[in-house]
This record gives structure tokens, C-alpha cells and sequence, in this order.
């Protein structure tokens, strides 16, 4: 498997949506362990959302392609003291493969290389129990701060059950 690593451009909007939404809901989801598909309905994202994201100064979206084929992703935002990371995502079916781990590894690099940042900050839906785990594996600790989940804005998807919120992790690079 030949990997590689790029930031995404407006042209790429299409299929990263594509790639997101197979990650995080419906069916598709399923095939893999970060599904939402219990506990929120509705897409994840959508290729006008998304050229939004890429197109602010602020912002980056990390890709992961196999070959040619687009695999996985994750959003950046720079923000004053740290950077938010969010929307990390793999195939279904490449999911279990370590691909996660250096995408995560390769966008903590990314932001000390590009942004000189060494504190990333991450939402995670507090029901989400085994990707919290997994993102303690690598180094996130749980704040013990949480935000409200934005129950009425749709582009957030369509909560399934009532008590969803976010819990706020945390990870301090060493360079």
C-alpha cells in the first residue's frame, strides 16, 4: 500500500463527502466501528459545507489516499490557543488497519509543522465510549468539559435519543 498525504482543495469536496458520510451514518457505516448510525440519522456532511471548510485560511482537511483511491481524512481548524480536530475518518472497510492512527499521527505533525501549535482540542460524542478509549490510546485526555449538542441544527444530523452531548479531549504535542 503506497500512502500518501495532502491537503484538500475545493475540487475535492465531492468525493471527501462521499467518503465521510459512508463513515458516520447509514448503512455503510455499519461496516465499520466509528458509525453514528444509532444514534444520529441524516448526512454527516455535504460538498458545500465542506468547500466552506477549505476555503477559510484557518482551516485544513488532511487526506489519505492508498494508491489513487481516497481513504481517509480529518478536518483542522487553527484557532488562538490550539487546534480543533474533528471529522476523522476511515473507509468502512479499510477501518482496523492502523490507518486511523497515522492519519492522527500525520495531522498532529501537521499542525506542529504548519501552525507551530502544540495543543489540540477535539469534541466526541460522550456516548462514543469506545472512541473516546481509542483516542486516549493516543495521548487525548478527557477534560471533564463538555458542550451541549446542537439539537435543531440539522447539519449537525438528526439525533436519535435525547441525553446526546460532547465531551472535550485534549492532547499536548511534544516536538
Amino acid at each position: 500500500m503506497n500512502e500518501s498525504f495532502r491537503v484538500a482543495e475545493s475540487g475535492d469536496a465531492e468525493n471527501l463527502s462521499r467518503l465521510v458520510n459512508s463513515a458516520y451514518r447509514g448503512e455503510s457505516s455499519r461496516r465499520g466501528w466509528t458509525t453514528e448510525a444509532d444514534l444520529l440519522g441524516g448526512q454527516r456532511t455535504d460538498p458545500d459545507t465542506l468547500r466552506e471548510l477549505i476555503s477559510s485560511n484557518s482551516n485544513a482537511i488532511l487526506l489519505m489516499h492508498s494508491d489513487a483511491d481516497l481513504i481517509a481524512c480529518v478536518f483542522l481548524q487553527e484557532k488562538a490557543e490550539s487546534v480543533y480536530l474533528g471529522m476523522l475518518t476511515v473507509l468502512p472497510h479499510w477501518q482496523a488497519r492502523g490507518i486511523g492512527r497515522r492519519l492522527l499521527a500525520a495531522a498532529e505533525n501537521w499542525v506542529f509543522e504548519n501552525w507551530c501549535c502544540q495543543r489540540v482540542e477535539m469534541t466526541v460524542i460522550r456516548q462514543r465510549s469506545e472512541l473516546i478509549a481509542w483516542y486516549e490510546r493516543r495521548g487525548y485526555v478527557n477534560t471533564h468539559r463538555t458542550e451541549p449538542f446542537p439539537y435543531g441544527d440539522e447539519k449537525f444530523g438528526l439525533p436519535k435519543r435525547p441525553d446526546l452531548e460532547f465531551v472535550v479531549l485534549e492532547k499536548h504535542l511534544c516536538h
